[in-house]
């Protein structure tokens, strides 16, 4: 049994080292995949997307071609009213601190700061059935888009990446 202790006191630690390495192979391959030049298979510029009352994006990974118009529909298919459950879409520039976004959105007339740089399109502000229409131009990149009504944004952001 002594053996036994001793040999596992060895192995152990080569063992966990082997299974970390391939964790960090395995994270890395997957955010190169996701970085690479080659477009998904989901691949469009007329995007619709909805929001609702429990405060979720019908989807919260876009896939566009860059330099290409944009044509994305907005629709809040939630039933609570406006002042309690409005919202938008926000795109915006990449390393946006999210945080002081915020804080300027919630002062902000519909939640939208005006001359913001951050802000590369967005959508009005929507009330429940309503929906809005905007038409935009992106570079390639990756862009994170929100809701900004109060208290929204750490549910409902994603990711646009155009290539």
């Amino acid at each position: 049994m002594k053996n036994f202790v001793v040999l596992l006191a060895f192995v152990l630690p080569f063992l966990f080292a082997a299974c970390n390495n391939d964790n960090k192979k395995a994270e890395s391959t997957s955010t190169t995949s996701q970085q690479g030049n080659t477009p998904p298979a989901n691949l469009s510029n007329n995007i619709e997307i909805t929001a609702n009352d429990s405060m979720k994006f019908s989807t919260i990974e876009l896939n566009v071609k860059a330099n290409e118009k944009v044509t994305l529909t907005l629709k809040n298919v939630g039933t609570a009213p406006i002042t309690a459950m409005g919202h938008n879409w926000i795109l915006l520039k990449d390393n946006t601190d999210l945080d002081a976004f915020e804080k300027e959105a919630n002062t902000a007339p519909d939640h939208i700061p005006a001359n913001n740089s951050n802000i590369i399109a967005h959508t009005k502000l929507l009330g429940p059935g309503q929906s809005d229409t905007i038409e935009f131009t992106v570079p390639a990149g990756s862009y994170t888009f929100i809701c900004s009504f109060p208290g929204h944004y750490k549910t409902m952001t994603g990711i646009l990446t155009a290539y």
